[in-house]
């Protein structure tokens, strides 16, 4: 299956398209104290490299309104990936600037917008691309000093960014409060006790133990030209058994490289789908995908293919990711925090399963299979992490999550990269934070006989799944060239999207509150956003 090209975290970053809408060079790293800067057209653009040599760009026009926002970027992969790994190459590590979202893919819509508008830009390209929670709260830091420096007028800074750099956001606001005014924060990563690990780590893990023995889940070298090797030699298993897998899909047929417990199951004639959905469920992957909507079926089996096979299917598309994504996350936590993180020795898959199986009853091969197919699995040796190591991940990737200022939050509600369970954990959290406030208040108004009811900081705006958009070739498989699915893939926000978050953001940070729901739900919907209190997805499996 291929993986979106969109995809805001694997896709080769267009450098170019970004530095031919710059008017000035970037300076080095010598100069990293004087950024260059270039008006035209009353719009001036600075470039500059901070004291850990992360270049920055900043924009504003003459009719700066005093609001900048500060944009962090997604992750990057820490390593170069060549092109024999379509779909997850070819890319080359770059620490390029981004000054907003879009514009590493050359598309300046919503920088350009926000500029007119009176607003001010700011983005680094961070020292360090992967895990870089640290290195990306020191530059986020120095670039407001520096544009403020620029632009003195400067009194409110909106902290924006996707995945990660979402995270970079939050952790910006959490440790430097009195820089942070406002907050965007578009598919965001976060690791709520940890939970991120074993999302990655079991889906890896299982694919280890049934289609490939030779795929790593952890323990990779700390020589950076061996581990390098062995990162791009995983993705290739990865894709290898993806490929397998989905010829497959049909017949039933398991990956040659199977391991024995693999082709046992397939001796006893469960199909190699059925594991796949199984692995899938166990590691909390979205069972819809980018072109694969659950409901819809080819021509001919519109009826069985929806329960039988697309479930699997969807895992197949969204494991591109996840397999890709999980490589390459696991060796750089190791590399951080010098030992194996991904621990599953105490899992019970059973259990991870086991609200599963009568919805997926079908695709699953009934209950005998699945029962097979976790005995195998509870017969293969677990991995152990390094306690040392874990104790470590909190400092490296942790945040508390409170929301302390206004906030507008984007998810898409199938997103396999950065799953919505990390949505909900935020919106639980600030459900509670927000209950007790009002516990406050009342307590407070016992006293003075003065109610103030607490102000509303967050505003959660939903990339629903749509219920149908599958689209199927005349041999009755997805399409993967047709239109990806609403609410599907990771960061695949619109200019129209964003740009509605950060008028909320702004608008919050300027009057004090957010407005009714009603006007809301109102903006929200005409941009295909959706703001609905009621809405609840599944918290993390490894959580449940």
């Amino acid at each position: 299956m291929k993986i979106s090209k969109k995809s805001r975290l694997l896709t080769s970053v267009a450098a170019a398209a970004l530095v031919a809408t710059a008017v000035v060079g970037i300076p080095s790293t010598a100069q990293a104290a004087d950024p260059q800067c270039a008006t035209a057209k009353f719009v001036t653009q600075c470039a500059g490299v901070g004291s850990d040599g992360a270049p920055y760009l900043f924009i504003a026009a003459a009719n700066f309104n005093g609001t900048v926002f500060v944009w962090s970027h997604g992750i990057r992969p820490a390593i170069n990936i060549p092109a024999t790994l379509a779909p997850a190459g070819p890319y080359t590590i770059t620490n390029a600037a981004e000054p907003g979202p879009l514009t590493m893919e050359g598309d300046m819509s919503v920088v350009n917008a926000l500029v007119a508008q009176g607003y001010g830009v700011a983005g680094s390209g961070f020292s360090r691309q992967s895990l870089n929670v640290k290195e990306a709260l020191a530059a986020n830091v120095e670039l407001i000093g520096a544009f403020k420096k620029k632009f003195p007028t400067t009194k409110k800074v909106i902290a924006w960014g996707q995945s990660l750099g979402a995270l970079h956001s939050q952790k910006l606001a959490e440790t430097n409060p009195e820089l942070v005014d406002g907050l965007v924060l578009g598919c965001p990563a976060a690791n709520p006790d940890n939970a991120l690990v074993p999302y990655f780590g079991d889906a890896l893990w299982g694919f280890k133990a049934l289609f490939d023995p030779s795929i790593k889940v952890g323990g990779y070298s700390t020589d950076p030209v061996k581990r390098q090797q062995e990162q791009l030699e995983n993705i290739g298993k990865v894709l290898m058994v993806l490929g397998k897998l989905q010829g497959g899909l049909s017949s039933g047929a398991w990956p040659d490289t199977s391991s024995p417990a693999g082709k046992a199951l397939e001796a006893a004639g469960i199909p190699s789908r059925s594991a796949l959905l199984t692995v899938g469920l166990m590691a909390g992957i979205p069972t819809r995908s980018k072109h694969v909507d659950g409901t819809s079926g080819p021509a001919g089996a519109t009826e069985t293919y929806p329960l039988a096979v697309a479930p699997a299917v969807a895992i197949l598309e969204n494991m591109g990711t996840v397999g890709v994504a999980g490589t390459l996350l696991m060796a750089d936590g190791e590399l951080l925090t010098g030992g194996k993180v991904f621990d599953n020795s105490k899992t019970d898959y059973a259990a991870r399963v086991a609200a599963d199986r009568d919805l997926y009853s079908f695709a699953l091969s009934g209950n005998s299979a699945v029962d097979a197919i976790i005995g195998s699995l509870a017969a293969t040796p677990r991995e152990t992490a390094d306690a040392a190591a874990v104790a470590k991940i909190p400092s490296l990737i942790g945040i508390k999550g409170s929301i302390d200022k206004p906030t507008v939050m984007m998810a898409a509600e199938s997103d396999e990269y950065t799953p919505s369970s990390i949505a909900q954990w935020y919106i639980d959290g600030y459900g509670e934070q927000f209950a007790k406030a009002k516990d406050a208040a009342i307590a407070a108004a016992k006293q003075s006989r003065d109610y103030k009811a607490p102000v509303n900081k967050m505003i959660a705006l939903w990339a629903k799944t749509a219920p149908k958009y599958s689209k199927f070739t005349s041999a009755g498989t997805p399409d993967l060239s047709a239109a990806v699915g609403a609410g599907t893939g990771h960061c695949l926000y619109s200019s129209a999207q964003w740009l509605l978050a950060a008028k909320m953001a702004a608008g919050a940070v300027a009057t004090g509150k957010f407005p009714n729901q009603g006007p809301i739900t109102s903006q929200a919907r005409k941009v295909g956003l959706s703001y609905d209190k009621k809405f609840r997805v599944p918290t993390f499996k490894s959580l449940s």
